[in-house]
C-alpha cells in the first residue's frame, strides 16, 4: 500500500498558557497544503514493493556511504524501516514516527511484520508537520491492510500519542487546534485552494508555501522567549473577517521568537507581500512561509 503524506499550515498560532504538565495552550487553524509530500509504502511480509526499487535506484543501495539511505530492524525482526533523504537522514529510523507508529498498534494488535519504505521530501524543521503527517498515514493505512476497523476518533486518539498535530493529519482538512493543538474542531473554509496545483479554480484564494534553503528551525528554539497571553484579536474573530484584514489581525506568535533568530525569515515575508500576497505567515515553529494570494 503507498500513500503520499502531505504536508499542513497554520492560520494563525497563539500560545495562550503554560500548562502544569510542561506544555503549553494554544489556538490555531490547521490547514492541509497538498503541494508538498512524502512517499510511504507499506508492505507485508515479502510482499513485492514499488517505492523501494524506486528508492534504490535514486538513492543507491548503500546505508553507510553517505546517509542519503538509512535502514533500521526492530529486535523481534517484525519491522523493518527504510528513510531516504537527498540531504541525508541524521535520525536513527527505529526512533521515526512511522516505526512508532507501528510498534504502537503492534503492541496493542499483535500485527504481522511490515516493511516500511519512507522517501522524506517534506522539509524537517519547517513547521510543516511532515514527520507528524507521516506517522498519521502510517496508522491509517495499517488499519487498513490488516482490517483492524479503527475508526478516524481511535485512529485520532492514537495519533495524538505520538505528537501534537499528528492527530490532524487523520482528519486532513481544515479544523481548530486547541489544547496541546490535538483538540480537534472541524471549520468551514472552502475560499482558499490549499492544492499548491491550481486544481479549484473557482476558489478566490490560493495559497502557496516558501521554503527557505538551509534554514531549520527546531520546536525547543521556537518557544524559548515565547511570552504566553490572549491576543486583542481572537482567532475566530481574526478568520471570520475577510482575508484581505488578515495581515492586520492573524497573527502567528512564534515569529516574534523566530524571526530575531534567523534575519532572512521577515525578509521573505516582506517580498512575499511584495509579490502581490493578501497574507503571509510564518507557518507552525517556521521556518517555512506561505501566503495567500487573490486570483
Amino acid at each position: 500500500m503507498i500513500s503520499e503524506p502531505n504536508v499542513k499550515v497554520n492560520l494563525g498560532l497563539y500560545i495562550l498558557r503554560k500548562r502544569e504538565d510542561g506544555y503549553h495552550d494554544l489556538d490555531t487553524l490547521f490547514v492541509p497544503y497538498f503541494g508538498i509530500h512524502d512517499t510511504l509504502e507499506i508492505i507485508a511480509g515479502d510482499d513485492f514493493s514499488k517505492t523501494s526499487a524506486k528508492m534504490f535506484a535514486k538513492y543507491g543501495n548503500s546505508y553507510e556511504e553517505d546517509g542519503r539511505l538509512v535502514q533500521g530492524i526492530s529486535e523481534d525482526g517484525k519491522l523493518m524501516i527504510t528513510i531516504a533523504r537527498e540531504e541525508g537522514v541524521d535520525w536513527d529510523p527505529l526512533k521515526d514516527l512511522c516505526a512508532k507508529a507501528y510498534l504502537m498498534l503492534d503492541a496493542d494488535f499483535n500485527l504481522p511484520p511490515v516493511k516500511i519504505f519512507l522517501e522524506k521530501t517534506s522539509p524537517v524543521g519547517a513547521g510543516l508537520g511532515g514527520g507528524s503527517a507521516d506517522a498519521a498515514f502510517t496508522l491509517r493505512m495499517l488499519s487498513e491492510m490488516f482490517s483492524l476497523g479503527l475508526d478516524d476518533k481511535t485512529l485520532a486518539e492514537y495519533a495524538a500519542k505520538l505528537g501534537s498535530d499528528c492527530a490532524f493529519f487523520i482528519y486532513n482538512s481544515p479544523m481548530k487546534g486547541s489544547g496541546r493543538g490535538e483538540i480537534l474542531t472541524p471549520f468551514k473554509l472552502d475560499n482558499i485552494d490549499f492544492s499548491g496545483s491550481r486544481q479549484n479554480p473557482d476558489c478566490p484564494y490560493e495559497l502557496m508555501v516558501l521554503v527557505p534553503e538551509g534554514v531549520a528551525v527546531s520546536t525547543a528554539e521556537a518557544y524559548k522567549g515565547i511570552h504566553p497571553a490572549i491576543p486583542a484579536v481572537s482567532l475566530d474573530e481574526a478568520i471570520g473577517s475577510p482575508v484581505e484584514n488578515w495581515k492586520d489581525c492573524l497573527v502567528n506568535d512564534f515569529e516574534a521568537t523566530v524571526f530575531p533568530q534567523h534575519k532572512e525569515l521577515p525578509a521573505i515575508k516582506r517580498s512575499l507581500y511584495d509579490s502581490g500576497a493578501v497574507y503571509a505567515s510564518m507557518s507552525g515553529s517556521g521556518s517555512a512561509l506561505f501566503a495567500i494570494y487573490k486570483r
